[in-house]
This record gives C-alpha cells, sequence and structure tokens, in this order.
C-alpha cells in the first residue's frame, strides 16, 4: 500500500496507477474492450475471486470507468460497459500489449495480436509525438513540476 493517499498526488502517474494499475482492474479494462460485459463473464475469463472482482469493478465503477446498467437481453442481470473515459484508456491499454509483444514472448512464441478491423492489418506501434508529428524519446521531454 502507498504511504500516501496517491489520489491526492500531485502526480498524474500516480494517481492513474491507484486507480487502473493493479492487475486486475487493468484486465477487468482490457475485456471490457473485447466486449465482456457481464460479472460472471469477467470472473471466468479471469479466474478471478469474485471478492477482489466485485472491489475492483465497484472502483471502476465509482471512479467512472465503467457504468453499469441493465442486460441488453432483457434479463434481470445488470451489464458493466466503458464510459467515455473508460474508453479514453484506449490507448494505455494498447502501449501495453505492444510494449509486451516486443519484450516479453521469444522470437515466435504464439500471442494474441491486435488488428485493425477494417484492413486487418497489425495496430502501427505507439509512440509519444510533439505538436509537429515528430517521435518523441524520453530526454526528449521534461516534467514541469509544481511550485
Amino acid at each position: 500500500m502507498p504511504t500516501q493517499n496517491s489520489l491526492e498526488s500531485p502526480c498524474p502517474v500516480a494517481r492513474s496507477a491507484e486507480l487502473i494499475g493493479d492487475r486486475w482492474s487493468l484486465l477487468i479494462v482490457r475485456d471490457a474492450f473485447d466486449g465482456v460485459r457481464r460479472f460472471g463473464d469477467f470472473q471466468r475469463g479471469l479466474g478471478v475471486a469474485r471478492n477482489i472482482l466485485s472491489d475492483r469493478l465497484r472502483r471502476l465503477v465509482e471512479a467512472g470507468v465503467l457504468a453499469t446498467r441493465p442486460a441488453s437481453d432483457g434479463s434481470a442481470y445488470q451489464e458493466y460497459a466503458l464510459t467515455d473515459k473508460g474508453e479514453q484508456l484506449f490507448p494505455v491499454v494498447v502501449a501495453l500489449r505492444q510494449w509486451g509483444e516486443r519484450h516479453l514472448f521469444a522470437e515466435g512464441e504464439p500471442h494474441s495480436r491486435l488488428l485493425a478491423r477494417q484492413s486487418g492489418e497489425p495496430v502501427a506501434f505507439m509512440a509519444p509525438r510533439a505538436a509537429d508529428g515528430q517521435v518523441l524519446a524520453p530526454d526528449d521531454t521534461v516534467v514541469k513540476k509544481l511550485s
């Protein structure tokens, strides 16, 4: 556990990591992008304990990343859907995926790939860019600390 409440930190990375930085929250968001909507489907796909899943879903709903709604099939169940705020996590999930593809699999080792639906081609590697489109390296940026 962090020594200070990261949701009160002046650092955007610390605040983001506090909310979505744990394994289960990120995987819930990933699965939501893949169309998973129901509690039981999240649990089966992730193999996570019910109490942990309940906690993470509650936190994501409270933070406005997910919203609950009546099940689309008219049953008594509820579904979880990404909000606009949650959908804005897509580049984060893609960047983690692409980093993992590059660094965590042996050459030729099978893994899932993210493809553009229309072309069927792999999604281009994401990189931070300057306003003029130039790719930025870490040394090309600076964090302006608050006074």
